[in-house]
C-alpha cells in the first residue's frame, strides 16, 4: 500500500521506528569491532550485505501486515544485544565528529540540583522516578532494566561535525530498495534531534545553547540525507518530554517549559527550509519499562510539540500511564494540515490489544481532530522491548484494529 493512498478512504498505519532485529543481525552487531576511536563500529561488505537483506525482509513484513507508513527498523543503528534500546540514541555517537571517550557518561555525571529559573539536568541515575522507586529499579528481577548500548557515552570535547554520511547512505540505498521491492512508495527513517543529543557532557562550547546548536548544524546534514532521497525523515525527540523527570527537584512547569524552548527553536533551526510534509516528529516520556509517575502532563507540552514545524506528530497514548491524556484534544485545535500519529499499541506490555481496543482508541483521536488527519502507531519502538513474535502480532492487531474504526468511521 503506497503512502499516498487516499486518508480519506481509510486509517493508515505506522509505527513508532525502532523493530526487533533477526538474530542474525544482532550476532553480526556483536561480532562487530570499534574503530580506534572507540565509538565507531566497523562495517564490513559481509555485514552490509546481511543488513540490506534484514531491511528488505523487515519491510515485506510490514507491507505483509498492512503497514502503510513503513520504516527501516532502525535496523542500521547498531543492537548489539536483544536488550540494547539505546540504539536510538547512541548510533549518533558514530556519525559525529569532535566526541570522545573520557570516562565520565550519562550515569557518571555529579548530581545537580536545580533551583526556580535555573533549570539543569541531573545525572540518569538520580532521575526522580528512578529515586523515588529505587528498589524496584535495582532490583533485577523487577522487569524494568535500563538496557545495554551498543556504543559507550562521550562527551563533546571538540566542534561538532557530522561525519555520518556514508552510513546514512547505506540507510537510505537499503530502506528504498526494500521500499521499491515490496511496491511501496515511501516510508520513514528516523533521526536523533539536537536537544537529546545534547545531552551528554560538555567539554567544549561551555554554553547549553550553543552546545544544543552545534548539535542542530550537525543533525541537519543528516536530516537533508533522509530527505534529498524522498523519504520521511521521523525525528527522535524524547528531550521534550523525557527531561522532566530529570530535573531535581521537580521544576516548575513555567521554567520548563522556557528549558524546552531552547531545544524546540533548535530544532526548527535544524530543519528550517526543508518540506513539512517529509518531516515527522516523535514525543514520548521514555521507553523503559518504569513506573512513570514522575512524567510531566502531556498538556503543558502538547503546544511546544506543534510550534515544531512538522507534519506529522507521533507521541505516546496507549501506554497506561498517558492514554487517559487524549483528552488534550478537546482543548487544543490541530493546526490545518497536520497529522496526529498516536500510540494506539504499546510497546510496555506483551498483552496483544485487541483489534476492537485499537479502533476504539482511534475512535477517541477521529471524533476531535477528523479521520483524514490520524494515523494508527505504536507508542515508542518495539524493538529491545517485546519478543519479535509478539511485535509481529501487535502490528498485525493494530492494522487490523484501523481497518474496523475506518468502517466506523466512514
Amino acid at each position: 500500500m503506497p503512502l499516498s493512498q487516499d486518508p480519506s478512504q481509510q486509517i493508515l498505519v505506522s509505527h513508532a521506528g525502532s523493530l526487533p532485529r533477526t538474530p542474525e543481525l544482532i550476532k553480526a552487531n556483536a561480532a562487530r569491532e570499534f574503530e580506534e576511536d572507540g565509538l565507531t563500529l566497523r562495517r564490513t561488505p559481509e555485514f552490509e550485505r546481511l543488513l540490506a537483506e534484514a531491511v528488505q525482509g523487515l519491510v515485506a513484513r510490514q507491507a505483509a501486515q498492512g503497514v502503510s507508513h513503513p520504516g527501516d527498523g532502525e535496523y542500521g543503528k547498531a543492537m548489539r544485544s536483544a536488550v540494547d534500546y539505546g540504539a536510538w540514541w547512541s548510533y549518533i555517537f558514530q556519525r559525529v565528529e569532535g566526541l570522545e571517550v573520557t570516562g565520565e557518561d550519562i550515569f557518571s555525571q555529579p548530581h545537580v540540583e536545580s533551583s526556580p529559573g535555573n533549570v539543569q539536568l541531573t545525572s540518569f541515575p538520580n532521575r526522580r522516578d528512578w529515586v523515588k522507586f529505587s528498589d524496584a529499579y535495582s532490583d533485577p528481577d523487577s522487569g524494568i532494566g535500563t538496557g545495554n548500548h551498543a556504543t559507550p557515552f562521550p562527551a563533546t570535547v571538540g566542534e561538532l561535525k557530522y561525519t555520518g554520511h556514508e552510513q546514512v547512505a547505506s540507510d537510505v540505498k537499503n530502506f528504498r530498495a526494500a521500499l521499491d521491492a515490496a511496491g511501496l512508495e515511501t516510508g520513514f527513517i528516523t533521526s536523533l534531534s539536537p536537544g537529546s543529543g545534547a545531552r551528554i557532557a560538555d567539554r567544549h562550547y561551555g554554553d547549553e545553547e550553543a552546545h544544543i546548536y552545534a548539535w542542530a548544524d550537525a543533525l541537519r546534514e543528516e536530516y537533508k540525507a533522509v530527505i534529498d532521497a524522498g523519504l520521511i525523515l521521523q525525528i527522535d525527540d524524547p528531550s521534550v518530554a523525557e527531561n522532566w523527570d530529570q530535573i531535581s527537584p521537580e521544576p516548575r512547569v513555567e521554567d520548563y517549559r522556557k528549558f524546552t524552548q531552547l531545544r524546540v527553536d533548535a530544532l526548527n533551526y535544524a530543519i528550517r527550509d526543508l518540506p513539512e510534509d517529509q518531516i515527522r516528529f516523535h514525543l514520548c516520556w521514555g521507553s523503559w519499562h518504569g513506573p512513570h509517575t514522575t512524567d510531566i502532563e502531556f498538556k503543558h507540552i502538547v503546544d511546544l510539540m506543534l510550534q515544531i514545524n512538522a507534519k506529522y506528530y507521533s507521541f505516546e497514548a496507549a501506554n497506561v500511564r498517558h492514554e487517559h491524556e487524549y483528552t488534550v484534544w478537546d482543548d487544543v485545535k490541530l493546526p490545518e494540515g497536520k497529522v496526529i500519529v498516536p500510540g494506539i499499541v504499546s510497546h510496555a506490555t506483551n498483552v496483544v490489544e485487541h483489534p476492537e481496543l485499537v479502533a476504539q482508541r482511534l475512535g477517541r483521536f477521529i471524533e476531535r481532530v477528523g479521520r483524514e488527519h490520524v494515523i494508527a502507531s505504536t507508542d515508542c519502538g518495539l524493538g529491545g522491548r517485546i519478543h519479535p513474535q509478539i511485535a509481529d502480532a501487535k502490528l498485525e492487531s493494530l492494522a487490523q484494529g484501523a481497518a474496523l474504526a475506518t468502517k466506523k468511521h466512514f
